[in-house]
């Protein structure tokens, strides 16, 4: 089994013991000074480009006998180029995720994940499945400072040990510009906590009921570059006001709010507020950057996203929604599907029996009960996850070398 690039932190370092207790040999390729600080034991380091990755992969994977790979994210540049020659080789590819159900998920497919994922498309197939009740499980708690431990951590590894590595990688700049921006968030977030505390109660009361929401994503996100069909954040802000102006009902309002781990890289204040101007809907028209979901969901009219995982906390609570991008749950009695223009009049509720049924398949299938960033109480595996919520335990020990047990979603 490989390892590629993991999540920043110790997950994949504690993965491997899970692993090889389970009997199964575990070889990990680090891109950078990052990697490596978290997988200082027994990993491959690659120092070439990106021209250079190919051959490397290749020469790895046939040397050590390899039948599986996993890896983090799918849209990465090398980890692009390793699933296309895993699947010339017959070579399994499981990748992981941020969970889909989060905060108390994170998510593992086979093949790939988003637009990606082989998820069935069709609703008459979570139709047909028979009921079930949802599993309780223990939740997990914040993580935001224990992710921004890692990213710290990362960023110093990368910092002390880059020079080990040439053609130093990561999907993220790793320049220590980005405490800046980490700097510039923590303020962002205090200012706008007081400067928005009325808005926000006014958006969480008197106008909850006659609010669209549109959460933002990240402005670098693969959902955006790979899975979206916009250019870009600005341009999906630019249609969902045009279309708000010209066909949304009068007294109804527009609410943008922005995604909190990309506050300290982008504002969009200066577009909205002159779109709204040029559309004349300023009256209409909020950008915040804090709100109560779970109120928001329960009270708004509608909702509309690209393809984030809000999505999925609006079906939880009965949200009307539209996703304008290629999204998991974008099915027909899920998501509003006659275009953006006809949503603002034409919103209606999820099926409800046909979320719980997507949702169970998403557990059963999915997604593992636990966080890359910290570790669950009690679970008896050393990567902190409890792997045995899945409908059958993540190492199949029927296998001759055991290795993690992968659900196709067919």
């Amino acid at each position: 089994m490989l390892l590629l690039q993991g999540p920043m932190g110790p997950f994949f370092s504690r993965l491997r013991h899970d692993l090889e207790a389970a009997g199964a040999t575990v070889s990990k390729v680090n891109f950078n000074g990052g990697d490596l600080f978290f997988y200082p034991r027994g990993g491959i380091a690659f120092r070439g480009g990106l021209g250079e990755w190919p051959a490397f992969f290749e020469k790895v994977v046939r040397e050590r006998k390899i039948n599986t790979v996993m890896l983090f994210g799918d849209c990465r540049l090398h980890h692009r180029e390793a699933i296309r020659i895993a699947r010339q080789e017959g070579i399994e590819v499981e990748v992981f995720e941020e969970g889909y159900l989060r905060p108390d998920y994170l998510t593992l497919e086979r093949g790939g994940v988003n637009g990606y994922s082989s998820l069935p498309r069709d609703p008459a197939f979570y139709r047909a499945l028979p009921a079930s009740s949802p599993r309780a499980v223990a939740r997990v708690g914040g993580i935001f400072w224990h992710g921004f431990l890692w990213a710290v951590l990362y960023f110093f590894g990368d910092l002390v040990l880059g020079w080990k590595f040439p053609g130093s990688y990561h999907h993220r700049s790793l320049s220590p510009r980005e405490g800046f921006y980490w700097l510039r968030a923590f303020a962002r977030k205090g200012w706008h906590s007081l400067r928005e505390r009325r808005t926000r109660k006014r958006l969480e009361g008197a106008l909850a009921k006659r609010s669209f929401l549109v959460p933002l994503q990240v402005y670098n996100d693969a959902q955006i570059t790979t899975h979206s069909g916009f250019p870009s954040v600005e341009a999906f802000i630019e249609t969902v006001m045009r279309s708000f102006a010209g066909h949304a009902p009068d007294g109804t309002v527009v609410v943008f709010k922005h995604h909190p781990l990309d506050r300290g890289y982008r504002d969009y204040r200066e577009l909205i507020g002159r779109l709204a101007v040029e559309l004349g809907i300023s009256q209409r028209t909020f950008y915040v950057h804090d709100l109560h979901l779970p109120t928001m969901l329960k009270e708004c009219r509608g909702v509309v996203v690209i393809n984030s995982t809000v999505g999925m906390s609006a079906l939880h609570h009965g949200s009307p929604l539209i996703a304008c991008g290629r999204a998991i749950y974008d099915l027909d009695g899920l998501t509003f599907q006659g275009g953006l223009d006809a949503f603002w009049r034409g919103a209606r509720r999820p099926d409800a029996r046909l979320w719980h049924a997507m949702r169970q398949f998403l557990v059963g299938k999915t997604q593992i009960h636990g966080s890359f960033y910290r570790s669950l109480a009690g679970v008896p595996y050393y990567s902190g996850v409890d792997w045995s919520v899945r409908e059958s335990h993540f190492f199949d020990e029927s296998r001759e070398v055991a290795r993690p047990r992968v659900f196709v979603a067919s």
